[in-house]
């Protein structure tokens, strides 16, 4: 036979299976495939991968939830102490920072002489951390020369339970008043409104820039005499289920209709509105029995309103004793240009088309007399009027999409899930998702590449 591997025995065949067993593995690495324990352990990795990177996987889930979602696009920026190191912000941008329990924090703008720039302000406390009625925030805008252009405060009033609030400043050119409509560096001041007792702690902050073009050709400079103020009878019939967003980024799109969701003591939903011009807005919230308990919890729920910039525009409270209560926004003129030079608050902050925003809030003291819930919170929307050509704006303003017209009313066939339309907390989740299977791909891609690596280097030194 030879000198071939068959002439030595026994010997020459362990030789000849050692070595067509090296041959094997190395074909098989070379074909990409791997010992039975690497693909366990690529698997396992994959499976731990995902799980982490899913919405709501174990690694989202531990922990207490967070109390409001910031937008995906946020900023991060430092609020200084003066004037002279004043962090810049851009309209049509979003900003992440801080506010300390005391001082004025200072941001600034570089303004040309020709648009309203508006900055609101959302305060967001720490959950657990004790605030007071009277407590609350204050956005001024100021001229380099340190006159007011304007500002707006708000408070947690008689719900004075932790939980997102939100103030807004203006700088505006108006015919009726000479002051701030120069170009150049403006400063938006943001400060604590406090009363002797409220407890110091650092709030989060989002801050949202936003500018409005001049309109082409100067109509009314008076706010609309007329527009009916009656109270409208709310909408009944069969919810639809919309659960609501943590946050304005995050608000859930909802039109005319009824709408449910569950909400626990402590919890904001924020849910937005698209309206036109010419259209009118009435809304409820009313919030479900409870077959157990007793008491009475003062300031349990709050319904506030806050226009396309993230503007305060009015809110509405009611007490719970376990039974149904209601909260109803005060009725409101239609959305109109001219709502601009209006008095009271409520009526100028209609100003705008766009999605105006429904934040629900049921307090925390709740749980204390009726227990954690969750509660069933019915949202009852009407929009009436009908949708009017705006005004001609010369350019266009900053953010796009955000005051804008052609909005329509979605109504009950609005999406269908969680944050139809731009914006929407859907979007933000695929967002989370998009980055987390981006993550998750390159984890794997490491895994495997490691794992071939070592199943080459032991084939080769078989």
């Amino acid at each position: 036979m030879g000198d071939g591997p068959w002439s030595g025995g026994d010997e020459g065949w362990r030789v000849m299976r050692r070595r067509r067993t090296a041959r094997w593995r190395r074909a098989k690495v070379r074909r990409g495939h791997l010992p039975a324990r690497a693909r366990v352990a690529v698997v396992g990795a994959l499976l731990l991968c995902t799980t982490a990177a899913l919405p709501g996987g174990s690694a989202l889930a531990a922990g207490t939830p967070s109390p409001y979602a910031f937008a995906p696009d946020a900023r991060s920026v430092t609020g200084a102490a003066g004037t002279s190191d004043a962090a810049p912000l851009t309209p049509g941008a979003t900003y992440r920072s801080s506010l300390p329990s005391d001082g004025r924090t200072y941001y600034s703008l570089e303004l040309d002489a020709v648009s309203d720039v508006y900055v609101s302000a959302t305060a967001i406390p720490a959950p657990g951390s004790t605030v007071r009625a009277g407590d609350g925030i204050k956005v001024s805008v100021e001229d380099s020369d340190g006159r007011s252009c304007s500002s707006g405060t708000k408070t947690f009033g008689i719900v004075s339970t932790p939980r997102p609030i939100a103030a807004w400043g203006a700088r505006e050119i108006s015919v009726k008043r000479s002051r701030c409509e120069t170009a150049g560096t403006y400063y938006v001041i943001v400060e604590r409104v406090s009363t002797a007792t409220s407890t110091p702690g650092t709030w989060d902050l989002e801050l949202f820039a936003t500018s409005e073009p001049p309109l082409r050709q100067t109509g009314a400079t008076t706010a609309p005499e007329a527009w009916d103020s009656a109270s409208q009878a709310p909408l009944t019939g069969e919810a639809t289920r919309r659960e609501g967003g943590s946050g304005f980024a995050a608000a859930e799109s909802i039109g005319t209709g009824v709408w449910s969701s569950d909400i626990e003591p402590g919890r904001t939903l924020f849910y937005k509105v698209p309206l036109d011009w010419g259209r009118q807005l009435y809304a409820t919230a009313e919030l479900g029995s409870s077959n157990s308990g007793a008491g009475n919890a003062g300031g349990a729920l709050n319904l506030s309103l806050y226009n396309p910039v993230h503007g305060f525009v009015d809110d509405a409270s009611a007490t719970y004793d376990g039974r149904q209560k209601t909260a109803e926004l005060d009725p409101l003129p239609p959305v109109t240009y001219e709502n601009r030079y209006a008095g009271p608050a409520p009526l100028s902050a209609m100003r705008f088309a766009g999605s105006y925003y429904l934040v629900v809030h049921l307090a925390a003291g709740v749980a204390e007399k009726f227990g954690e819930g969750p509660f069933r919170l019915t949202l009852r929307v009407r929009l009436e009027g009908a949708a009017q050509s705006g005004p001609a704006y010369a350019g266009a303003p900053e953010p796009r999409g955000v005051i804008e017209a052609g909005t329509g009313d979605w109504g009950a066939a609005a999406g269908g899930g969680a944050g139809s339309g731009a914006g929407g907390g859907g979007d933000a989740a695929m967002t989370v998702l998009a980055v987390s299977g981006i993550g998750t791909g390159t984890v794997v891609l490491v895994v495997l590449g490691v794992w071939t690596v070592v199943a080459r280097r032991r084939a080769g030194a078989v």
